[in-house]
């Protein structure tokens, strides 16, 4: 077995109804004014004040910044760094999806230590702990409460950089599943595609350790057995509590296994042309587990037997091809495609540049790939629409 090492450092609160527990978190974190980052659109829902609400009622008082975006850009990190040096505030209460969560860690970055944050792109460049950061999930997708990384587009290279350091783990996650059940079904499924692909690519990943497979693993049972069970029926509670676990589960087995190849060339295409970050995922994982060949076999066909598609009688590399189509066929249930058309050829040198320059300094892939091969994903998905749109024209 080699060497690994692993640490669960937060403190996360799980249950039902576990959002009133906010006061108790912030005074046992001193913090009497905290600063909470969300978007309008939880805002128009009632959440953000039902936060607000949550933490006022003790006392405490409350400073808010609601310009979040999908794909938080540079701009975005700068103006919630600044009204939060101005709220006077000693705390953070992150709000929603991955994009709050991004913003929350990028702003307690800048505010601790200064700068830009182009100047922490990579890896470990935070010197030290940050702004105490309480990270309150609405989707049951990104994992962000319990991962060491923030994501931001720098419009200036039209590129999703990644700000990847432990001491930007938030200090508590709050889990109550009351807060993903008003989702629409297209978010539901998105989300949670997602998330069985954080679990999926920090399982064949090389960084593996047996402490992350116990995550995916139990990540990849509970989204599976519960993502269509949801999707149909947001209200279901059973099913809502599974995917927020799971949700977390694949959070943390990414933090330290890291993620792959599908992440690497989805981010480029969202920072480019807005494609939800859960679709341009899905458009490609097949693909690039394809793409691992022989080198992923004995992983999938362990999981194809954990899902059923397979049996213990089942040679290994059928089992994992069976394990593939299993997840083709996922793609089909939720109406997730095999292009992403807005690629066009003249963008595909670039978006493979962006993905060659994220994923090899960054991800452990079972399979190196440089940018002239990862090039070939891209063509991939043009060329795929280019056809269905010539048969479609017969």
């Amino acid at each position: 077995m080699k060497d690994f090492r692993f640490k669960v450092p937060q403190n996360i609160e799980f249950g039902v109804g576990s959002l009133k527990k906010l006061p108790e978190i912030l005074n046992e974190s001193k913090s009497e004014h905290v600063f909470l980052i969300s978007d309008e659109g939880l805002a128009k829902l009632g959440v953000v004040k039902k936060v607000q609400d949550i933490v006022e009622a003790d006392g405490l008082k409350c400073t808010t910044y609601l310009g979040v975006v999908p794909n938080p850009t540079v701009d975005v990190v700068n103006e919630s760094t600044k009204c939060y040096k101005e709220s006077g505030a000693t705390s953070i209460i992150a709000l929603g999806g991955g994009s709050s969560m991004d913003v929350a860690k990028a702003t307690g970055v800048l505010a601790t230590y200064g700068g830009k944050i182009t100047d922490y792109e990579g890896l470990y460049k935070v010197p030290g702990p940050i702004v105490p950061i309480i990270a309150i999930p609405t989707t049951a997708g990104t994992g962000s409460e319990v991962t060491a990384s923030a994501v931001v587009t720098d419009e200036e290279r039209n590129y999703k950089m990644s700000v990847i350091s432990y001491e930007m783990l938030p200090k508590y996650a709050v889990l109550d599943p009351q807060l993903i059940m008003t989702a629409p079904a297209s978010i539901a499924a998105s989300c949670g595609v997602d998330a069985l692909i954080h679990a999926l690519e920090a399982y064949v990943s090389n960084f593996a350790s047996p402490f992350t497979d116990a995550m995916a693993e139990k990540a990849m049972e509970l989204i599976g057995a519960n993502i269509r069970r949801f999707v149909a029926n947001r209200q279901d509670e059973e099913a809502a509590c599974a995917m927020m676990t799971g949700s977390t589960f694949a959070g943390m087995a990414f933090a330290w296994a890291k993620l792959g190849n599908v992440h690497a060339m989805s981010h480029p295409v969202s920072a480019y042309f807005h494609v939800p970050h859960g679709v341009a995922n899905a458009v490609l994982l097949p693909f690039v587990l394809e793409s691992y060949g022989d080198t992923i076999h004995s992983k999938l066909a362990r999981l194809a037997l954990t899902a059923g598609v397979a049996d213990s009688s089942t040679p290994e590399k059928e089992a994992a091809h069976a394990f593939i189509q299993a997840v083709k066929d996922m793609k089909k249930r939720f109406n997730i495609g095999d292009t992403i058309p807005e690629i066009k050829e003249e963008d595909i040198p670039k978006l493979a540049h962006y993905a060659d320059k994220e994923g090899n300094p960054l991800y452990p892939v079972p399979v190196l790939m440089d940018a002239h091969e990862l090039e070939k994903f891209y063509y991939i998905l043009m060329d795929k629409k280019q056809e269905d749109t010539s048969n479609e024209s017969e």
